[in-house]
């Protein structure tokens, strides 16, 4: 089980360098890049709000994007719960820690003692690798000047679909993707920046009220 932890925290930590380089080639500082990871710690939600801004969108449509992305932490919140039964300042360390990857490890054990400990191996694993990664991202695209040069503004898309491809299980959600990058695609040259993203959030939204 920490073995397991420890593998799925160092291979998902190693996005904290996309992430801490790609906010470097948005505008970002390293110190600005470093809090983001340290304080919002969720990949998908950081980057939406690096590639909003760095687009030119507002501060306030990157929040709600990175809200509704982030949005379903706190469903794995009402599951993890009854299991980890942490109260006081122990509940805000678990929230913190409640992303994607703590809690899938935490489900796949036998005992509520084995999934407790999951979570907390792989949830502070993840959160020290990316917070590493991102520093040295941020940092070697700092170091190499206009990081755009190297390619490395394509660094938010690319992370966004090696986070979003594996979790792609069935023909729903095949179809649900195609939707949503359809209609990014159409609204992009008419609407502000973060507008698409914000848009096919909400699609993803409907489809799963439906289901």
């Amino acid at each position: 089980m920490d073995r397991t932890g420890i593998s799925v925290a160092f291979t998902v930590g190693l996005y904290g360098a996309a992430f801490g380089a790609a906010a470097v080639t948005a505008g970002f500082s390293i110190l600005q890049s470093c809090l983001l990871s340290i304080l919002l710690f969720s990949g998908a939600s950081q980057f939406a709000v690096v590639g909003i801004m760095g687009a030119g969108g507002s501060a306030l449509s990157a929040i709600a994007t990175a809200t509704l992305l982030g949005f379903r932490n706190a469903l794995y919140g009402l599951q993890m719960a009854p299991i980890l039964k942490v109260t006081g300042l122990n509940r805000v360390l678990a929230a913190q820690l409640t992303i994607d990857e703590s809690t899938a490890v935490s489900t796949l054990q036998d005992n509520d003692a084995d999934r407790k400990r999951g979570f907390y191996v792989t949830g502070v694993g993840v959160y020290l690798f990316w917070n590493l990664f991102t520093f040295l991202g941020a940092l070697g695209a700092s170091a190499i000047g206009n990081p755009s040069v190297w390619g490395l503004d394509a660094a938010v898309p690319a992370a966004f679909c090696g986070l979003v491809w594996p979790r792609l299980k069935n023909k729903l959600q095949f179809i649900v993707c195609g939707l949503a990058i359809a209609l990014a695609l159409l609204l992009t040259p008419l609407t502000p920046a973060g507008v698409p993203i914000i848009t096919t959030v909400l699609l993803a939204v409907i489809f799963g009220w439906k289901k």
